[in-house]
C-alpha cells in the first residue's frame, strides 16, 4: 500500500501510524494495489489523483475525507474509491480495516456514507427507469444492437434487421459505448456479456 496526503506533515502522520502494522507492507505510489489518499475535499485535484490511482495505477483508492458533500460522494466512487474513512473517525486500526477490505476485493464506508450512497443509487435508478433504461442499466434498445453486434452483424445488417437507420444504430453504440466508457464494439459486447446484459 501507498499513502497519498496533501502535505509532507500530514503524509508522515499517516505513514509514521501505519508503519508498523504486520497486515500492510508500505510501497511507492506506482507499485501499491492501495493507495489511502488524504483530503480535506473532494475538488477536481483530488478526483484527478483518485482516477490516476485507479484507471493508471491499477491501484484500489482508500480515501480519508473531512467533508464530503451529497454530490461528491457518488463522484468519488466513480473515481474508483473502494473505501472511504471520516478524516475525524480515522485511526489506524480503522485504516488497517479499510485497507485489508480493499485489497481482498471488498470495500468499507461509514454507516452514514453508506445510508446517503444507497439513497442516491435509488434516486439515479428511479431516473433510469423513467428514462427507459432496464435495471441492469441498458436499454432494450441497446440489448437488442449490442446482441447482433455480439452475433457478428455490421452496422446495415443491424439496420436492417432492427428496421434502424444505420445512424440510429451508430447512435445506439456511440451512446452506450460514451456512458459505459468502454473503447470499441468489442469492448461493448465483452462488458455486456461479463455482466450479464446479453
Amino acid at each position: 500500500m501507498a499513502v497519498h496526503a496533501p502535505d509532507p506533515i500530514t503524509h508522515e502522520g499517516v505513514v509514521g501510524g501505519l508503519r508498523r502494522r504486520p497486515e500492510l507492507h508500505l510501497v511507492g505510489e506506482a507499485e501499491a494495489v492501495v493507495v489511502v489518499v488524504v483530503a480535506e475535499v473532494v475538488d477536481e485535484q483530488v478526483k484527478t489523483v483518485l482516477r490516476r490511482f485507479s484507471r493508471t495505477v491499477g491501484a484500489r483508492p482508500v480515501l480519508i475525507v473531512s467533508d464530503l458533500k451529497e454530490a461528491h460522494l457518488l463522484e468519488a466512487v466513480e473515481c474508483g474509491v473502494v473505501a472511504m474513512l471520516w478524516r475525524r473517525e480515522a485511526t489506524p486500526d480503522g485504516i488497517v480495516r479499510a485497507v485489508v477490505a480493499a485489497a481482498g476485493g471488498g470495500g468499507s464506508l461509514p454507516p452514514d456514507l453508506q445510508g446517503r450512497l444507497l439513497k442516491q443509487v435509488g434516486r439515479m435508478q428511479r431516473g433510469a427507469q423513467a428514462q427507459g433504461l432496464a435495471a441492469a442499466g441498458l436499454a432494450d434498445r441497446e440489448r437488442e444492437v449490442l446482441c447482433l453486434v455480439a452475433d457478428g452483424l455490421d452496422t446495415s445488417e443491424i439496420a436492417g434487421k432492427l428496421a434502424y437507420s444505420e445512424r440510429t444504430v451508430k447512435n445506439v453504440l456511440h451512446g452506450l459505448m460514451t456512458r459505459l466508457h468502454l473503447r470499441n464494439r468489442a469492448h461493448a459486447v465483452a462488458y455486456a456479456l461479463k455482466e450479464g446484459y446479453i
